[in-house]
């Protein structure tokens, strides 16, 4: 009996470090938010197939009621960043509260619609926003943090497309694609190159509010 009490702590132990080497993503989603959505993909070039969390708060507070006194969920939503290893998962980045809930009001339409892509080893945060356009915020893992490098947008009218834009922030130009013939349907545009002025990169950590990233000032 007492060599069995002699052993049965590190036999605990063992249990443990095991399970604590088989952490979850949901392991990393913080006290009051609650999981959105879940992504996985290769996003440091190793192979293994990382995670994306969308997480959203959770707090009644944040009930309210819309323009038709229905109660919707006006909590804001984040992400999380995991690198998949050989225990399990660990923190690569985090913003808590960086997306607009998907309940807010729209105006005279909906909302921009987001969705999460991982491809060639880089995050892409796309807005979808129906016959009026959409746009693309690309992030890649350097300098220990996910860093704004490229962005693009398409603005149309009904289905006519009337600008187009593309932002690289490495070699630090802009394209601009400009349709001055939309009111006839033709969609022959004209580009026009520049070169934009910024110090530093963006951090998606850093990032208080995507509605607020405007890119129309570089």
């Amino acid at each position: 009996m007492n060599e069995i009490l002699k052993i049965l702590p590190f036999f605990l132990l063992s249990i443990l470090g095991c399970k604590a080497q088989d952490n979850k993503p949901a392991d990393f989603i913080p006290s009051g938010y609650l999981e959105f959505e879940k992504h996985f993909g290769d996003l440091n070039k190793d192979g293994l197939k990382d995670c994306v969390l969308i997480v959203k708060k959770n707090d009644s507070a944040n009930i309210t009621l819309n323009q038709f006194d229905k109660k919707v969920d006006r909590n804001r939503r984040g992400i999380i960043v995991l690198f998949k290893n050989e225990k399990g998962y660990q923190l690569a980045d985090k913003n808590y509260d960086c997306f607009s809930s998907e309940n807010e009001e729209g105006g005279v339409y909906f909302p921009p619609e987001l969705s999460i892509e991982i491809k060639n080893n880089k995050l892409y945060i796309h807005y979808e926003h129906g016959k009026y356009g959409n746009w693309v915020y690309n992030f890649r893992f350097q300098n220990s943090n996910f860093e704004l490098i490229g962005y693009d947008s398409i603005s149309n009218s009904g289905l006519v497309k009337l600008t187009e834009t593309s932002i690289n922030f490495l070699t630090k130009k802009k394209l601009v694609k400009e349709n001055k013939n939309a009111e006839s349907g033709d969609e022959s545009c004209t580009e026009t190159w520049s070169k934009i002025v910024i110090e530093k990169l963006i951090k998606l950590s850093k990032i208080k509010d995507f509605d607020g990233l405007n890119m129309y000032n570089y």
